[in-house]
């Protein structure tokens, strides 16, 4: 029901967007969040977006915030994470998931997306 894309292999300083499309659920209804998760670690809070697209919250690691925007566009089902400013330490699986409230655990997320490599090389 959600499927994350768009991830690649870039260096760094480079930009990317990675996607996030639902299907199979009333997207507006749901929070989106994405994770990250890089190897040999665990996965990790990243951004999060409200129903509307006006509530935002970020991971106050990696300087995240600053260099990450994530955004919705609820007519096309798509949740959008622009990352700036590519790090190595940027390197993980990009998931996305769905919520029905603002949480920022991934426990508390019901649904989950495939993944998408981002690959940052320095």
């Amino acid at each position: 029901q959600l499927q994350a894309s768009g991830g690649g292999l870039v260096q760094a300083g480079d930009s990317l967007r990675p996607s996030c499309a639902a299907s199979g659920l009333s997207f507006s209804d749901y929070v989106i969040g994405w994770f990250r998760q890089a190897p040999g670690k665990e996965r990790k809070f990243v951004a999060a977006i409200g129903w509307r697209g006006v509530t935002k919250l970020y991971t106050d690691t990696g300087k995240v915030k600053g260099r990450f925007t994530i955004s919705r566009d609820n007519a096309e089902n798509t949740v959008y994470l622009q990352m700036r400013q590519l790090k190595a330490e940027d390197t993980a699986i990009y998931s996305c998931a769905a919520a029905t409230s603002m949480v920022l655990t991934a426990a508390e997320f019901t649904y989950w997306g495939q993944g998408t490599q981002v690959t940052v090389s320095s």
